[in-house]
């Protein structure tokens, strides 16, 4: 199993723990929020170099 394998389960089995104890709108803003609040911790070279790697990895 590579390693991204291995953060993306591991999200997964976060997300559903968060389903199984917290209502559903906590648990929701807490999946969505803490990958926006990192993004808006870059600085916006950070941001620039994350969006040209994205757009690179979808083949435009």
């Amino acid at each position: 199993m590579s390693k991204n394998a291995k953060i993306a389960a591991g999200g997964v089995a976060a997300g559903l723990f968060l389903l199984i104890w917290l209502p559903w709108w906590a648990a929701f803003l807490i999946i969505v929020g803490v990958p926006a609040a990192a993004y808006l911790t870059l600085d916006p070279s950070q941001r620039r170099r994350l969006r040209r790697v994205t757009r690179k990895e979808l083949g435009r």
